[in-house]
């Protein structure tokens, strides 16, 4: 067996390999990339796994920088909104409520 590769090396063999199974295209925002802007188009694997890079490619798929970091980040925003409280319970998203009294007003109007 050869020496160890490293992650940079990993990364750049599957992305070339994304890039040969998948068109050219970020799959969130639809733009298109060639030229020197293909450098701008990541692979993203789809259960972030990225040990898990099946031939075919069906575990990527191929987004621009910024949706990229949007993916990511809504992952974390949703762990940290998912955490549960100290005293065990979740509390509710908000107790806010615009359209209270809503139906009252709309009555007077008829």
């Amino acid at each position: 067996m050869g020496p160890k590769m490293t992650r940079t090396e990993i990364e750049k063999t599957y992305r070339e390999r994304a890039l040969k199974v998948l068109p050219w295209i970020c799959a969130r925002c639809g733009r298109e990339f060639t030229g020197k802007r293909l450098r701008e188009l990541t692979v993203h694997h789809k259960d972030h796994n990225h040990r898990n890079n099946p031939p075919d490619g069906s575990n990527w798929e191929l987004l621009c920088l910024y949706c990229h970091d949007n993916e990511h980040s809504r992952n974390m925003d949703g762990e940290w909104y998912d955490e549960v409280t100290p005293g065990g319970e979740q509390e509710p998203a908000s107790t806010y409520k615009p359209f209270e009294g809503l139906a009252a007003l709309l009555k007077d109007k008829k």
